[in-house]
């Protein structure tokens, strides 16, 4: 069993990135600049965000936060949204999710402009990802086909499973490992709520994507030995033997599941740090305007 450690390709692809910002700003060109809007005090956007802050500096980019209360409008919001996409030294800015009841999510995520929605939920980016256009790919999705790319492991005519259907990690990741390309060409099924027998499924896979956000949900007997696991799941469960209070768990039983694989990811430290990594590739691309040329 070789365990896939995100940290250490996402800490590889930083200093990559890196390099190739040092070359743009000996060339006399601008340091790519990401904003990130955070609204109220969730603590898991809290940790995410400041988890951004650091991957800029390390990446060498400029970043900018931009903190506003639970309490703020819908309106207020798409004005500041607005202002970031009017501002020509912003590249790229994402809305930390979840927002507060009162605002519509979809209707910010339509609000910024596509050319700077360097997290990839766009409908024009998504819309792109699914006919195989260049665009920004969704952040976690992305991660997720790096590692595989980086750890050589073989997905053309493999039976991939994927557990959850979200905007954000099931339904593109699926998109995604269909497409022709390496890593793609896989066999795809997805699995939901609605899905009858999955253990069933799950047990022929060759490559198995778990992003429902159940803790442990799948188990060794879902497992056929020598599969690939790529658990996505990570969940705050009580832990009183943390200062914290809790522990994150992710939606495979680890301990049981990972005598039978042949590669699996951790929880944390698997696929997490490659979804901040991502969104530092988009916001290089969107820097040099190799997507979508500047004007």
């Amino acid at each position: 069993m070789t365990l896939i450690d995100g940290k250490q390709t996402a800490d590889q692809i930083k200093a990559e990135i890196a390099n190739e910002v040092e070359a743009m700003v000996g060339r006399g060109e601008k340091r790519p600049h990401l904003a990130a809007i955070l609204v109220g005090h969730d603590g898991g956007s809290e940790t995410y965000v400041a988890h951004k802050v650091k991957a800029c500096e390390q990446c060498g980019f400029k970043s900018t936060l931009i903190r506003m209360e639970d309490n703020v409008t819908e309106a207020e919001l798409l004005e500041a949204i607005d202002k970031l996409n009017a501002d020509t030294d912003i590249d790229g800015f994402i809305v930390q999710l979840p927002l507060p009841k009162h605002i519509s999510e979809q209707k910010v995520i339509e609000a910024i402009d596509y050319r700077k929605d360097v997290d990839g939920f766009h409908p024009v980016n998504v819309g792109r990802m699914s006919i195989g256009l260049p665009c920004f790919l969704s952040a976690t999705p992305a991660g997720i086909m790096d590692l595989l790319d980086r750890y050589n492991i073989p997905t053309r005519g493999r039976r991939c499973v994927v557990l959850g259907r979200s905007n954000i990690v099931g339904k593109p990741v699926a998109t995604l490992m269909m497409q022709k390309h390496q890593p793609g060409d896989a066999t795809v099924t997805v699995c939901h709520s609605a899905t009858e027998n999955i253990a069933e499924i799950t047990s022929q896979a060759d490559i198995i994507i778990a992003a429902l956000g159940k803790p442990g949900f799948v188990t060794a007997n879902m497992v056929k030995p020598g599969a690939t696991i790529i658990d996505v799941g990570t969940t705050r469960v009580p832990d009183a033997t943390r200062k914290s209070g809790f522990r994150l768990r992710g939606d495979v039983d680890f301990d049981n599941v990972a005598p039978l694989c042949s590669y699996i990811t951790p929880v944390p430290g698997g696929v997490g740090p490659m979804t901040i990594c991502s969104l530092m590739k988009n916001t290089l691309l969107a820097a040099k305007g190799v997507i979508y040329p500047k004007a």
